[in-house]
């Protein structure tokens, strides 16, 4: 089995990953929002403006 972020053998300590590094930058992506679970449900959906008021608002 290879990484998915840069292809090496992977370690089974951090599986599927070959490192912590590795592990760290696959959360980093989940965090920013590189990757997205795609839905076709409309009550999923929101406009642009709607997810900058909502990443904008103070809690």
């Amino acid at each position: 089995m290879t990484c998915p972020i840069c292809k090496k053998e992977t370690d089974k300590q951090y599986r599927p990953f070959c490192s912590r590094r590795c592990a760290d930058v696959d959360l980093g992506r989940w965090l920013n929002g590189s990757y997205a679970v795609p839905s076709d449900d409309p009550e999923d959906a929101e406009s642009p403006a709607d997810m900058q008021a909502s990443s904008t608002k103070i809690h």
